[in-house]
């Protein structure tokens, strides 16, 4: 069997770009197959109304919704719309959809909320395309080092399991602190974990910072500085990522698994070891 994964993209969040290619990182496995529809950067109900329906031409098995703020109203009839269809559904978003949980409870739908997926700052005084790309990088090695990838990696790959297994079907319900990013990324040096907890920290401020300067403050004077700083803050992030992921590098412990063709996962946390 061939499981049939249908991914919506509403906007953009840091996760978005490699959401569908963090579940088939050589392109190899035989046992998926994967389509995505986006919106690009609107989350219009124009734009929201013209892409929903071409994502079951696929007739898939499996739905994951991507998204910032799941709880906001074009994502959020989202979600009322695919609540209503027999597909098995993740809700994949940042910490503002943490408001929803209740309500996606109700909906029958699976969440996974990542709090460091830090909103941008998204101010046009500020952000060009070069600072928005610069911007994602970051956001991207904070989330992958910390093991917030890996984590929602793993969540989904076991409801992939239970689907084809034809188990009953225990749809995530996931609030990502750093604290669980972290217990993923398989670290074993007590100093680099100590550096992956404070990045992803560190980006969710950024996450908070960015709200209040795109959504709270009107003042030019004020929001542009704040702005900055978050990026700056993102920045910073990064690169404790970076040390932390290099301090696992010089002691060969750095955690590998990738998938088989059959869709089964490799571990191995020394360079030359054989997987297991």
């Amino acid at each position: 069997m061939v499981l049939k994964i249908g991914i919506i993209k509403v906007g953009n969040i840091g996760t978005s770009p490699i959401i569908d290619l963090i579940l088939d990182e050589r392109a190899d496995r035989e046992d998926i197959d994967v389509r995505t529809i986006s919106s690009g950067a609107k989350m219009g109900g124009n734009q929201v109304e013209d892409i929903l329906p071409k994502i079951f031409y696929f007739d898939p098995d499996l739905l994951i919704f991507i998204s910032p703020n799941p709880n906001a109203k074009q994502p959020r009839m989202v979600r009322e719309r695919l609540s209503k269809i027999d597909i098995p559904t993740v809700v994949i978003g940042d910490q503002p959809g943490e408001k929803g949980i209740t309500k996606m409870k109700e909906q029958g739908l699976g969440y996974i909320l990542i709090r460091a997926d830090a909103m941008i700052g998204a101010r046009r005084e500020f952000l060009d395309p070069t600072e928005m790309a610069l911007f994602n990088a970051d956001v991207l090695k904070v989330l992958s080092v910390t093991g917030t990838l890996r984590l929602v990696t793993a969540a989904i790959d076991t409801l992939i399991g239970q689907i084809m297994d034809k188990e009953p079907l225990k749809l995530p319900e996931i609030v990502v602190t750093a604290e669980l990013a972290v217990f993923n990324a398989g670290f074993k040096n007590p100093y680099a974990m100590g550096k992956a907890i404070a990045a992803y920290n560190m980006a969710t401020m950024v996450s908070e910072m960015n709200i209040d300067a795109c959504f709270k403050i009107n003042e030019p004077d004020m929001y542009i500085p704040l702005v900055t700083a978050s990026h700056e803050l993102m920045s910073a992030a990064a690169k404790l990522a970076d040390e932390a992921r290099e301090i696992e590098k010089s002691n060969d412990t750095v955690l590998r698994t990738p998938h088989a063709k059959d869709g089964s996962v490799w571990v191995r946390q020394s360079l030359v070891d054989t997987y297991k």
